[in-house]
C-alpha cells in the first residue's frame, strides 16, 4: 500500500481494488509481477486523487464482498485463469494456470453488485474476462496463436502489442487516437461477447482487447496491463484519471 494512502484528503473518492495477491501455482516470476503491477496501480490511484481500499480475493476467509459497495468505484486487477466451468467449458484447458474458483465467484459477485448500483468500474486483464463471464459471455480458454499476446518459452512473459481502438468508444476518447501500444501477457481472452457489452478494442489478429458497458455510468474492460510500468506512463495516467474522475462525480453526488 502506498504510504500516501493514509493521508489522502477526507473528501477523496474511494476505490476498492480487487486483486488476488496469492495465486495457485504462483512462481517467483509471477509473484514479482503481482507485487510490481499492484504497487504501480495503487500508487497511480493515489496520484490521480483516489483513496484505496484493498480487497485480496485470495484470502481465507474472504473479506465481505459488500465492502466494495461502500466505495465510489471498483478496480479489478489481473491474475490467474478464470475457472472454465463457469462459462460452460468442460474440456481440459491447455496452459491453464492459477485457477481459484472461490476468487472467481467472489469477484463475479462484486462485479454484478457494482453494475447494479451503477458505480464506475475498471477491469484489467483477468478483470475484463470476469466482466464478460459475469454478464453471460465466454472466453477463449487458450489462444492458439499466442505470439502477439505474450512471450514464448524462455522469453519475457509481457511484450508490447499494438491495439486498435473502436471510434466512439470511451477507450478511444480516453487515449485520443486509433491505435495504442500496450503491454500484454495473456493466453486467454474474451470470445463470445456478453449481451450488453460492446467491443472497444481489438488486436491486429482480431482478438478482443477491450469491452465497455454502454448502459452503465462507466464500465470499461481492457485485456492489457496499463499498470505495467514498462509501458506508457502517460497512457496509464490517462486511463486511471478518466476512471477516478468518474468516482469523483459519484463522491460529489453522495
Amino acid at each position: 500500500m502506498p504510504e500516501g494512502n493514509a493521508s489522502m484528503p477526507s473528501d477523496a473518492p474511494t476505490v476498492a481494488v480487487v486483486v488476488s495477491l496469492n495465486i495457485p501455482q504462483m512462481t517467483d516470476e509471477v509473484a514479482g509481477l503481482v507485487v510490481r503491477f499492484t504497487r504501480v496501480a495503487l500508487t497511480e490511484l493515489n496520484n490521480v486523487g483516489a483513496k484505496i481500499v484493498l480487497m485480496d480475493s485470495s484470502k481465507s476467509p474472504l473479506d465481505p464482498a459488500a465492502i466494495a459497495d461502500l466505495a465510489d468505484g471498483v478496480l479489478f486487477l489481473g491474475g490467474g485463469d478464470v475457472d472454465a466451468r463457469i462459462y460452460g467449458h468442460t474440456e481440459p484447458v491447455n496452459h491453464e494456470y492459477g485457477v481459484d474458483r472461490a476468487a472467481d465467484d467472489y469477484c463475479i459477485d462484486i462485479i454484478n453488485a457494482t453494475i447494479e448500483r451503477d458505480a464506475p468500474m475498471l477491469c484489467i486483464c483477468r478483470g475484463s474476462q470476469l466482466l464478460n463471464v459475469a454478464l453471460g459471455g465466454d472466453l477463449i480458454p487458450d489462444i492458439e496463436n499466442y505470439h502477439p499476446h505474450r512471450g514464448g518459452s524462455g522469453d519475457p512473459m509481457f511484450k508490447d502489442e499494438p491495439v486498435i481502438l473502436e471510434p466512439g468508444s470511451k477507450t478511444h476518447e480516453i487515449f485520443g487516437r486509433d491505435r495504442v501500444a500496450v503491454r500484454s501477457g495473456h493466453h486467454q481472452a474474451v470470445n463470445r461477447v456478453a449481451e450488453g457489452l460492446v467491443v472497444s478494442a481489438r488486436a491486429e489478429d482480431g482478438i478482443v482487447e477491450g469491452t465497455e458497458l454502454p448502459s452503465a455510468r462507466w464500465v470499461v474492460g481492457v485485456q492489457w496491463h496499463p499498470e505495467d510500468d514498462d509501458g506508457s506512463a502517460s497512457d496509464r495516467r490517462a486511463l486511471f484519471q478518466a476512471f477516478v474522475d468518474q468516482t469523483k462525480l459519484v463522491r460529489t453526488s453522495r
